[in-house]
């Protein structure tokens, strides 16, 4: 359904039931799936495709070419999933020769004001709260919520079911199933609360706990608590993602928390 008001580019590929609001402006090369709902004032720019039942507020621009000195015209995309909640003027941007495109999975809440800068990768689930600021090829992986107004250096990883306090400064990797807080950015725990929303049972969060006792709690440095992890610990999913994650880490890995 489209209001009179909204411009649609004849070669735009939209489904039928659609709903477009006024001033809502649809550029080529765009895909819109089922179901999905655009709000007035939001801007789709060409390289877009967007999945089913997909709620996008206005004031949106979904994209934009890439914020990258680097950028020289060439062709690339944004992907979004299905069932994504986009509020007001969010801002995702198109990707570079870096990676082709910038991707957002499924069921993820991206909250007002939120950027996502070119090349990023968004998993499924995923919450960012109003004003978090993604730098270019930053990946977040499943599940993870990252608290209002954080900054995310480029080429940061955020591990699976990772909780961000808000305001963080985030400038080195964030390992899966944790939380992570205060200044500079730490491990500040477990996030066992949402460990066990997600259906993991006491045993796997103990496991979990464990796996963090060696990384950050027992004056190791990263290399020694691997070493012992793969030695001492039995292979499980959790504990290779853990160990996987650490291993590729480009940047390195959030500090433990030492009070003063």
């Amino acid at each position: 359904m489209k209001q009179p008001l909204a411009y649609v580019h004849p070669d735009a590929k939209v489904a039928g039931n659609v709903v477009i609001e006024p001033f809502v402006s649809i550029d080529h090369d765009v895909v819109i799936g089922e179901g999905t709902r655009i709000g007035s004032g939001v801007t789709i720019l060409p390289g877009v495709r967007i999945g089913k039942n997909c709620n996008i507020f206005p004031g949106a621009v979904i994209g934009a070419v890439p914020q990258d000195l680097k950028f020289q015209g060439e062709y690339s995309t944004v992907e979004i999933g299905d069932n994504n909640v986009i509020r007001e003027f969010v801002t995702i941007n198109r990707g570079t020769t870096a990676k082709g495109k910038t991707k957002v999975g499924n069921n993820c809440l991206i909250m007002a004001y939120v950027h996502i800068a070119h090349d990023c990768f968004v998993g499924n689930n995923v919450i960012l709260v109003n004003s978090t600021q993604l730098a270019g090829e930053v990946c977040i992986d499943d599940w993870a919520i990252i608290g209002g107004m954080s900054a995310i250096h480029q080429f940061v990883r955020i591990g699976s079911h990772v909780m961000i306090s808000g305001g963080s400064l985030v400038r080195k990797d964030v390992p899966p199933y944790i939380k992570a807080g205060r200044e500079p950015l730490s491990y500040v725990g477990i996030n066992s609360i949402g460990l066990r929303r997600r259906k993991f049972n006491n045993e796997k969060i103990r496991e979990v706990q464990d796996i963090y006792r060696y990384i950050y709690q027992k004056g190791l440095n990263t290399a020694q608590a691997v070493e012992i992890i793969e030695a001492e610990m039995a292979a499980t999913p959790e504990r290779d993602e853990v160990l996987l994650f650490v291993k590729d880490s480009k940047r390195g890995i959030i500090r433990g928390y030492f009070p003063d």
